[in-house]
This record gives C-alpha cells, structure tokens and sequence, in this order.
C-alpha cells in the first residue's frame, strides 16, 4: 500500500485544448523536477474538457502545497481554467 497524501485535483479547461495541455504538462514537469512527485493527467470519460491530475505518495503536503501553488502561478494556469478555479482534494489510506 502506498502510504502518505494523495491529491486528486479537478478543473474544467477553456479556450484552446493544446494550449492549455502544454502548460498542464511544463507545470507537472516543473512540480515533479521540485518535489520528486511525478503527476498523472486525466480527462473525464465522455467530456473532454474536465481534466484531473493525480499525485500519490507525498510525504511532505506542506512543502508539495507550496511548490504546487507556486508552480500553478508561475505557469499562469489560471487563463486555462474556467474561473480559474481547481478543485483539490487531498486523501490519505484508510487505517
């Protein structure tokens, strides 16, 4: 079983797919090179424009929440996103 925190997060993309994929990725890889965390990117089965990225295993939410934050701004992933808003969720194993 994997243990630590699993972030599970959630976001409608608008405007140009490719556009925002590219930034999705260069910040997944930017969040990774920082924190050892590599991310999954989904999309919604039958829709397309609902993205979920996936983190498990991270040992350390507080440092991830910072880069993860961080590496969002930087990446200006907000312009991607309608309202600019992601849904994070955070998850730990059942005992």
């Amino acid at each position: 079983m994997q243990t630590g925190v699993h972030y599970y997060v959630w976001y409608q993309v608008t405007g140009d797919p490719q556009h925002a994929r590219t930034a999705i990725d260069a910040m997944m890889v930017d969040l990774a090179r920082r924190t050892g965390i590599a991310g999954r990117l989904f999309l919604r089965r039958g829709e397309s424009s609902t993205w979920m990225e996936i983190y498990e295993g991270v040992a350390d939410p507080a440092f991830f929440e910072r880069e993860f934050t961080a590496v969002a701004l930087e990446h200006d992933l907000a312009r991607f996103i309608n309202a600019g808003d992601r849904h994070v969720e955070a998850f730990v194993a059942a005992g």
